[in-house]
């Protein structure tokens, strides 16, 4: 994305696998901070190559970043959302914006992401705010956020109690798919979490990482993390998961999820519904950690999720080079649902969720 004013680089690390806490000075990096005046996010597209920071203070920067996965993952879109409140009403003030101009830039704001509902709830959290001026609406934000990671934390132990009680196995074998960390919220992870917890209690011996094409975040962002924790992973061709799993070389997988519908269907990273069929074959637990944000109880099903379609040519292409013919089209849906009968468990912050 062209650099501008209001959307610009604030530092490049060079980086690389290995530990950078020393590099970096934080163990954990933060997908967002609000910086009193903009919002500083750590570009997910540059990882695991780069540490790079964008200065964003403009809603419409933020779209842009959102939709080319700067900044992604459910929970942390959910703060990012409703930081881009604060975006949009200080360009509103500092310009004199019409009331329109405003709604139009928040309307834009919440649909940047269609499937992932908490985008569209932080918008909304925040927006509901306006009234009562800005720190009103950064409050908001700010509560989301220790919430969120609160949230997660919670996940973390609910969940490694529920894996630990449907397996036999010690240490666990866990495949993974997408990223579902620090980097996809605001702190610690929803699945990720998961993992991080039973890695804490001793009980993982390896976690097979897909590494979910087209963007990858598999193996450029979840190894990172895990490799940052010291867990130990590896990467695997997506098309290599349920083979794995059949195999008997996975005890567990654990997903995270951007929409559940009210009957319990789950909207995630494409390939994820490939794993949970796999899982049912072998009769091995298919576990979705997500906080209790992400249920919609006004989405009845999953045929009722909307399921966003990138661009084609994302999945015509690796690392910006062709790797298809020219003028063959590509199909690329962002996500796709699991039936509820196939998940063994949903983990929120409350609990398992039955």
């Amino acid at each position: 994305m062209r650099a501008s004013r209001s959307f610009r680089r604030a530092q490049s690390t060079v980086i690389g696998y290995g530990p950078i806490m020393a590099e970096t000075g934080d163990p954990e990096p933060r997908p967002l901070v609000w910086t009193g005046t903009s919002l500083r996010l750590l570009d997910q597209t540059a990882l695991p190559a780069a540490l790079v920071h964008l200065e964003v203070d403009d809603p419409d920067e933020l779209v842009a970043a959102i939709r080319r996965l700067a900044v992604r993952g459910a929970p942390a879109l959910g703060v990012a959302g409703a930081f881009g409140v604060a975006l949009a009403l200080r360009r509103a003030e500092r310009d004199g914006w019409e009331p329109g101009r405003l709604d139009a830039a928040l309307g834009r704001l919440r649909g940047a992401r269609p499937t992932a509902l908490a985008l569209a709830a932080g918008v909304d959290a925040a927006a509901a705010c306006i009234p009562d001026g800005l720190a009103a609406v950064l409050a908001v934000a700010e509560r989301l956020a220790a919430e969120d990671e609160a949230a997660n934390r919670a996940i973390g132990r609910h969940g490694a109690d529920g894996v630990l009680a449907r397996t036999t196995r010690r240490p666990l074998r866990v495949l993974t798919h997408c990223n579902t960390g620090s980097l996809a919220t605001a702190g610690w992870g929803t699945a990720l979490g998961v993992i991080r917890e039973l890695h804490a209690r001793g009980a993982v011996e390896v976690v097979h990482v897909d590494e979910t094409r087209p963007l990858l975040q598999g193996s450029r962002l979840t190894a990172w993390e895990l490799a940052r924790a010291g867990i130990d992973c590896r990467i695997q061709a997506d098309g290599a998961a349920a083979g794995a799993i059949l195999r008997g070389l996975v005890d567990v997988a654990l997903v995270g999820a951007d929409r559940i519908a009210a009957n319990g269907d789950v909207a995630n990273k494409v390939g994820t519904v490939g794993i949970a069929l796999a899982c049912a074959y072998a009769d091995i637990p298919f576990v979705v950690a997500a906080s209790r944000s992400t249920i919609d109880p006004d989405t009845p099903a999953g045929a009722d999720i909307p399921i966003e379609e990138r661009d084609g040519a994302e999945v015509l292409a690796l690392a910006g080079h062709p790797i298809a013919p020219p003028g063959v089209r590509g199909f690329n849906p962002a996500f796709d649902v699991t039936p509820a009968h196939l998940v063994t468990l949903l983990v929120t912050e409350d609990g398992i969720v039955t």
